[in-house]
């Protein structure tokens, strides 16, 4: 068994936020969703499941995950291939919902126990699909502005990351009025994402 095998069965048992937690416990059973894979050089950097992917077990089964696809120009069979895309999330469970029914933002233990300890496992990640603030800070570093809109748009610099990072707003329809204002994103930052998306996964 490698490292990252034993490292994802550890991350895949955790239950840090519901038996030692920061702040109120989850309030549901665990259900660690991630992909991880040592071959892969395309990393997705999402949030946390939603509702639909904590009920699968598999990232990005919901509307969220087919504009993703979409926008990264792969269909499922790539998309769910281990050996061509990770996916790992800043927190692994689905964090339950606010009085509105909006999904809480990652569990604040998740990152801390597992982030760096999985990355250094990967040091063959290429690029970075950094989707939403929680993400961007945490791969672009000081790159990373003080608002989503600048972060995004600051897409051509944070290229010059090591590893390359593409930042993008989530893709869940929430964002739609988001998308309308920020033309630019789908004509500028989605044809390049496109391109090295298909230069990773063949």
């Amino acid at each position: 068994m490698t490292a990252l095998d034993e490292l994802s069965k550890a991350i895949s048992a955790c239950r840090i936020c519901r038996d030692s937690p920061s702040g109120k416990p989850l309030p549901h059973e665990p259900r660690p969703v991630f992909q991880a894979d040592a071959r892969a050089r395309l990393l997705i950097a999402g949030q946390a499941p939603g509702t639909r992917v904590h009920a699968s077990g598999r990232p990005f089964t919901d509307p969220s995950g087919d504009r993703l696809r979409q926008w990264l120009g792969i269909g499922p069979q790539v998309f769910y291939d281990p050996a061509k895309v990770l996916v790992i999330p800043m927190g692994f469970c689905f964090p339950g919902q606010d009085e509105r029914g909006a999904d809480l933002p990652p569990r604040r233990e998740c990152a801390p126990a597992w982030r760096n300890r999985l990355m250094a496992a990967l040091p063959q990640i290429e690029l970075v699909i950094a989707l939403g603030a929680h993400a961007q800070k945490w791969h672009m570093a000081t790159a990373a502005k003080s608002n989503l809109t600048d972060t995004v748009r600051n897409w051509r610099e944070a290229l010059l990351l090591k590893p390359a990072v593409i930042p993008m707003p989530h893709p869940s329809w929430r964002n739609n009025a988001w998308l309308k204002a920020n033309p630019w994103f789908i004509a500028d930052v989605i044809p390049e994402a496109q391109r090295r998306v298909r230069e990773l996964t063949g």
